[in-house]
C-alpha cells in the first residue's frame, strides 16, 4: 500500500517502493530512494541467503529527505523517520531503524539497521552507528564519530570510537602530537 499526505513534493528520479506511508508536507529530493529492501541475509553453508523485507517506511509530517538518501524498508515492522526530521545527502537508513522527532543529520551519516534514535539528536558529517544500538534524545554525534554502543540522552560524543565529546578532543589533540613524541622517547632510549 502507499499513502502520500497533503503538500508532499517528490523531485525527480525520487525512486519509492511499494509499502510505504508519507505524512503531510514531506520532501524527497532528486534521486533519493525510500523503501529499497534492507541489507538481510543469513549466512548457511558458506552462501548467503537473502531475508524477505516485507516491512514498510514512515516519514512523519515535515520530514526532508535530502538528495541520493536511501531509506531501507524493514525485514518486520517499519523503518520511521520521525516529524519535522531533516537528512541532508548522501544518508543511508538501515531496516528497522526508527529516527525521533526534529533529529539532524548532516551528510555522508550511516545508521545501520534496527537503531533506535531519540528525538533532537544531531549527527554530524561521516558519522555512522552500528545495527541494534539505542541513542537517547538531544543527543549531539561529532563529524565522523563511530558509534559502537548506546548512548544515554543528552551526551555528545566524538571519535573512534564515540566516547565522550571532552575526551575525544584530548586523544585527537594528544594523538596530533604523538611522532614528534614518539622520536623524542627513541632518543632518550639512546
Amino acid at each position: 500500500y502507499a499513502v502520500v499526505g497533503a503538500g508532499c513534493v517528490l523531485y525527480p528520479n525520487a525512486v519509492i517502493y511499494d509499502r510505504w506511508v508519507l505524512g503531510d508536507r514531506v520532501t524527497v529530493h532528486a534521486n533519493a530512494t525510500i523503501g529499497n529492501d534492507g541489507f538481510g541475509y543469513a549466512t548457511h553453508g558458506g552462501a548467503h541467503h537473502k531475508i524477505p523485507q516485507a516491512g514498510i517506511v514512515v516519514l512523519e509530517d515535515d520530514v526532508e529527505v535530502g538528495a541520493n538518501c536511501a531509506i531501507e524498508r524493514a525485514a518486520m515492522g517499519e523503518t520511521r523517520i520521525g516529524r519535522g526530521s531533516k537528512l541532508a545527502d548522501l544518508i543511508s537508513i538501515g531496516h528497522g531503524t526508527r529516527l525521533g522527532s526534529h533529529c539532524l543529520l548532516v551528510s555522508l551519516v550511516g545508521i545501520s539497521g534496527s537503531v533506535e534514535v531519540g528525538d533532537w539528536v544531531a549527527f554530524g558529517g561521516q558519522s555512522g552507528v552500528t545495527g541494534h544500538l539505542r541513542i537517547g534524545s538531544r543527543v549531539q554525534i561529532a563529524g565522523k564519530a563511530a558509534v559502537v554502543s548506546d548512548i544515554p540522552d543528552g551526551m555528545k560524543v566524538g571519535g573512534v570510537p564515540a566516547i565522550d565529546l571532552e575526551q575525544a578532543k584530548r586523544n585527537a589533540l594528544a594523538g596530533a602530537g604523538l611522532y614528534d613524541l614518539s622520536r623524542k622517547v627513541r632518543e632518550l632510549e639512546r
